[in-house]
């Protein structure tokens, strides 16, 4: 670009920063990351559409056809039938082409070799995978803030491979991961009872529901946390449910035994499955007896507002496993508890909320 061109853009980009910044909020304002975020919603808004249409119409010789309007890095454009076909844009989408493979890229993103080349395609920003490494060992990463009592927790468990000596096979050992409803989660390796105390740190409402799968271990940590007085205890419905499935009944029977649960009708199902003479239900009674207790009326308990799975813990796990699992990998036992608290610090943050 020549000098002359050069001061021509900059008369016009200094006009349009000085009316973006009249529409700005002061209030983000006040920070350098409130200052990139509100200069980038706004160009993305009002000025990057305008180039983007002005580019499209340029580059296309067709401009016929039914308009329509995609999401793109550049904001919301609008494109005709024939400039789309022109410009490889497929059929019937709401998304342009390198929108899409940003939504995938991060979609499938787990490690800083990946995180490195899918900050340069959605940013512009390269920053190299070692230096990403760096600065998330060196981020003091919060403790999860919670403010309010707590009226529903959901705990499980997930998997992460140790590394052992060279030649010796990776050995895997188990986390707790608890998820405090509507606030975030936090994530334990072989520290129950740093886990229970964390939980009892907290403000936990006059009566809490505590979720979880049929595993022992679960309720074992539910029962170091708050009182049996304040603890409400529910098991999983779907995990309920799934239990149920193995039992190897006719379609009408799991029917009836599905409805039976459905409102926390134990006893009947126990004798159901005895008078139909179930074949292979003896261990699922067994498992009804185990958990009677926590067995409820599901359809009253979800129709009042409260959950009826845990599906949120399990997503956190699933979520964790994303970082930690990855083809290959292994993690020394020293650093376990670290990662899990950065996957969960990062969970909780702006960038996912």
């Amino acid at each position: 670009m020549n000098p002359q061109k050069q001061a021509e853009l900059q008369q016009h980009l200094d006009a349009i920063a000085k009316i973006l910044y009249q529409e700005a909020d002061p209030a983000e304002l006040t920070t350098l990351e409130g200052i990139e975020k509100n200069v980038r919603a706004q160009a993305q808004k009002h000025v990057l559409p305008q180039l983007g249409g002005f580019f499209i119409n340029a580059a296309t010789d067709r401009h016929s056809g039914k308009q329509r309007t995609l999401t793109s890095i550049l904001g919301k454009l609008t494109l005709t039938t024939a400039q789309a076909q022109q410009l490889q844009v497929k059929p019937r989408t709401r998304w342009s082409p390198y929108f899409s493979k940003c939504c995938a890229l991060v979609s499938a993103n787990a490690s800083y070799q990946r995180a490195e080349e899918d900050l340069a395609m959605l940013t512009g920003v390269s920053i190299s995978h070692s230096t990403l490494q760096r600065l998330v060992q060196r981020e003091d990463w919060c403790e999860v803030d919670i403010t309010e009592p707590i009226e529903e927790l959901s705990l499980d468990g997930g998997m992460i491979r140790l590394r052992t000596e060279e030649g010796q096979p990776g050995q895997w050992r188990e986390y707790k991961a608890l998820n405090v409803h509507e606030h975030g989660g936090v994530a334990f390796f072989k520290d129950n009872p740093g886990l229970i105390s964390w939980a009892n740190d907290q403000t936990l409402a006059e009566e809490f529901t505590s979720l979880g799968d049929g595993h022992d271990g679960v309720w074992n940590i539910f029962d170091g946390i708050g009182t049996p007085e304040q603890r409400i205890e529910v098991l999983d419905w779907y995990h309920l449910i799934e239990n149920a499935h193995k039992v190897p009944g006719t379609a009408a029977e799991l029917s009836q035994i599905r409805a039976l649960l459905w409102r926390g009708k134990t006893r009947q199902v126990i004798r159901y499955l005895r008078q139909e003479r179930c074949r292979g239900s003896s261990g699922f009674i067994n498992y009804l007896k185990h958990h009677s207790k926590r067995i409820i009326d599901y359809q009253a308990w979800q129709e009042a507002g409260h959950s009826i799975g845990s599906v949120r813990v399990e997503s956190l796990v699933k979520q964790i496993g994303l970082r930690v699992k990855l083809p290959g990998a292994q993690w020394r036992g020293e650093n376990v508890p670290k990662v899990l608290k950065h996957r969960c610090a990062y969970l909780n943050g702006d960038l996912v909320a």
